[in-house]
């Protein structure tokens, strides 16, 4: 999904965003990018977005060569990427519903089903309870929940996260990483740049670490924990081990997400 080739970037005042870096991301991973300030994770973000080019080597998403999409493809290249920056914000006038139904707008879905959509989407975000609050009634954590599910809500291929459970507490931290997890298992590639090396290295998954630009290391995910629920998935960052039976929330958040595995696999089978 994600290929990059010896890819440098040297910003207009000098300052080096990345130095040759060189490492790829399979589809359907879930995958973290981690690194000091200033490491170069927004970096690699910003050229997967095309809001940047490489100075030098490539950046490849799906088998296209980003620096050599045109201008007139960028709307569309970007409307099948999801991207939830730490400091994204809500429309104050807007419902939670209403915004994931602007973002479905946007995507293209089909009017005569954004109702439906938006409340499988809240339902797999764990947001339907809060469908008819304004942002300002909203935690920080479920402010940064509805950004996620805004962000997801075209069902994108990949998805890309810089620093979400940044400025939250531990336990809802843990709460935004296992929503991410849960987003993934429906078959989205998603890509999770943070600061927090600690906390990634308790998930045991495929990760990339930055320092000045460089990659410093590269370590695969466990093979045992490809179908690990998203229960055991927030048990092990907890350190803790997770009940067997399943709690009304997990089981409904696990319809929610065969739905959505569904209807990615449909979207594949038309594309």
């Amino acid at each position: 999904m994600i290929d990059f080739r010896r890819a440098s970037m040297v910003h207009r005042d000098g300052a080096v965003g990345l130095d040759r870096a060189t490492f790829a991301i399979a589809r359907g991973d879930l995958a973290f990018v981690v690194g000091p300030p200033h490491s170069g994770k927004s970096t690699v973000l910003r050229l997967l977005t095309r809001e940047l080019r490489p100075s030098g080597g490539g950046v490849w998403v799906a088998g296209r060569d980003l620096s050599r999409l045109a201008r007139r493809d960028l709307p569309g290249y970007r409307r099948n990427l999801g991207l939830v920056r730490h400091d994204s914000g809500l429309m104050p006038d807007r419902s939670v519903s209403e915004q994931i139904v602007d973002a479905l707008r946007v995507t293209g879905a089909p009017s005569g089903e954004h109702d439906r959509r938006a409340a499988e989407i809240l339902q797999l975000t764990g947001l339907a309870a809060r469908s008819d609050h304004a942002p300002d009634q909203l935690t920080t954590a479920e402010h940064r929940r509805v950004c996620i599910a805004r962000a997801f809500a075209g069902r994108p291929p990949l998805l890309l996260a810089d620093d979400p459970a940044r400025g939250l507490d531990r336990e809802a931290g843990i709460g935004i990483l296992r929503l991410l997890y849960r987003i993934n298992r429906t078959g989205t590639t998603v890509l999770v740049a943070t600061r927090d090396r600690d906390l990634v290295v308790k998930l045991r998954r495929r990760t990339v670490a930055l320092d000045r630009g460089q990659v410093v290391a590269d370590s695969a995910a466990r093979p045992h924990l490809a179908e690990e629920s998203t229960r055991e998935f927030a048990a092990r960052m907890r350190g803790a081990n997770a009940d067997p039976e399943l709690d009304p929330a997990e089981a409904r958040a696990a319809s929610a997400v065969r739905i959505a595995r569904a209807l990615h696999d449909d979207r594949g089978q038309q594309g």
